[in-house]
């Protein structure tokens, strides 16, 4: 399945969430090392619902843009 992540430059370098998936975040110094570790953070949240027999969140957000004129 494929999730929306929102990653976010930070002074110190770059941070992400889930929307779909509640309190999962992670941190990184590079935007492959954010990514790395936004992949795993979720893997890992799953892994623990999945012991707990927790159902998993559906995906169900997305993104798009939208052109604004700037006058």
């Amino acid at each position: 399945m494929k999730y929306l992540v929102v990653i976010e430059e930070t002074k110190t370098g770059y941070s992400a969430y889930s929307p779909d998936v509640p309190g999962c975040i992670a941190t990184g110094e590079t935007k492959d090392e954010i990514e790395r570790n936004i992949k795993e953070a979720i893997e890992f949240h799953f892994e623990g619902l999945r012991l707990e027999n927790a159902a998993l969140p559906k995906p169900s957000t997305y993104s798009d843009y939208v052109d604004i004129a700037a006058g």
